[in-house]
Parts: C-alpha cells; structure tokens; sequence
C-alpha cells in the first residue's frame, strides 16, 4: 500500500502498511473521512511524521487522539493551527516550559517548530470524528503507533521519551531506560496537572541529557 509519508519513515514502516490490519484501517478511515467531519485535514494525517524525519528524532512525545474540536487538530499531539486558542493542556505545557527553562509563552500553539527541531508528537490514535474523543480508537491506529515506538526503540538510543499519564507511559513501556532518558510524569490536563506535570522539569532535563550525548537541544 502506497502511503504519503516522509521517506525514511515509509521505509522503515512499510512492512507494517503492508499488514491486513492496516488495509482495514485504511478502509475505515477512507469512509469515515467521506460520511462526516473527520480531524486532521486528511493531508496532515501523517504530518508529525512529515515534520520529524526519523533521521532527526531526538525526543517522543506521546499523545492519545486528536482533538476533535473544529480548526484544532492539525496532526502533530497536542498542537493547533495558527491562531487557534491554546486548548487547557497546550496551556499547561507553556506554562511548564516558562517556568522550568524561561522562554516566554509563544503567541502560537503551532508545535512545528519543536518537530523540525527532532521532537515526534506522536497520537496513539491519528484521527477523531468531530465532536466525539477517542471515536477512532480500537480500529488499529493503536497497533500501527505501537510499531512506531517500537521501531524507534529497537533502531535508535539517546532518545528523551517523555510520558505523560498512564496511557503514555503503557505505550512507551518499550524504551530501554538505559540507553534513553525516560521522563514521566502526570498528564498536563487540568485535572491532573498540579498532581506532578507542574514542576517535572522535563523540558530543562531533556535539554541536560541531550547536551550529555552529543546532540543539539531544543528550542522550546
């Protein structure tokens, strides 16, 4: 199956596109897409990858579904277009990255520039029907964005894996802890955020453990 993905990572994946799961995933979604509203924009459904070669990967972000709000989900976990409102975790997320490394709050909630910067924010599930959280979960997304992860963590080390909330670290579970640095906290969503996403100091320590292997940090 010809999948629009970024080359190195079509390589890498394409025994899993070739899969009978796959193919039906690829048929639900297809119908999805032509009976209602369906998020991302179908272009952007593979777009974290697009903006974060696997060649550049230096830090996993993971996310569960999109946003299924209009105009918010743009393909990349937790970030929205420009000029969209910062939803209450991309919220939180800022407010952590001002406090632990001083960079101010951005104007934009867009997180390409983390991604061009080597940083893969990854959803579990990669699409949603508007209005309705995790209606695309179950159908397979999950099977193909365990291989992803698992792809990652059998081909590269000094990777910053960040995981928040349970779901997050089940998912990331994969990653050899000593060849990578495994930051994990609480999610930031209002209702856990001042349980431990507050103060985690993942952004300043992810920047600390790649200066310590060599790699450039981020920007954030």
């Amino acid at each position: 199956m010809d999948v629009r993905i970024a080359q190195d990572w079509k390589e890498i994946l394409c025994e899993e596109f070739s899969k009978p799961y796959f193919t039906e995933l690829v048929e639900f979604v297809r119908a999805e897409y032509a009976a209602g509203e369906v998020f991302p924009k179908g272009r952007d459904i593979f777009r974290a990858f697009d903006k974060c070669p696997f060649e550049k990967l230096k830090v996993v972000i993971i996310g569960q579904d999109p946003y299924h709000g209009v105009g918010q989900a743009n393909g990349l976990c937790f970030s929205v277009g420009e000029g969209v409102p910062f939803p209450p975790s991309l919220q939180n997320i800022f407010k952590e990255v001002n406090t632990d490394t001083g960079a101010p709050i951005p104007t934009s909630g867009n997180l390409d520039r983390w991604a061009e910067q080597g940083v893969l924010l990854l959803n579990a599930v990669l699409t949603v029907r508007a209005h309705q959280a995790a209606s695309h979960a179950g159908r397979g997304w999950e099977q193909f964005t365990d291989a992803v992860v698992r792809a990652i963590a059998t081909r590269k080390q000094g990777v910053v894996y960040m995981l928040w909330g349970s779901y997050a670290q089940r998912k990331g579970a994969i990653a050899d802890p000593n060849n990578n640095l495994i930051l994990k906290s609480v999610h930031p969503s209002p209702l856990s955020s001042y349980r431990g996403f507050f103060g985690c100091r993942h952004f300043s320590k992810a920047n600390e453990y790649l200066a310590s292997v060599g790699r450039e940090q981020i920007v954030w």
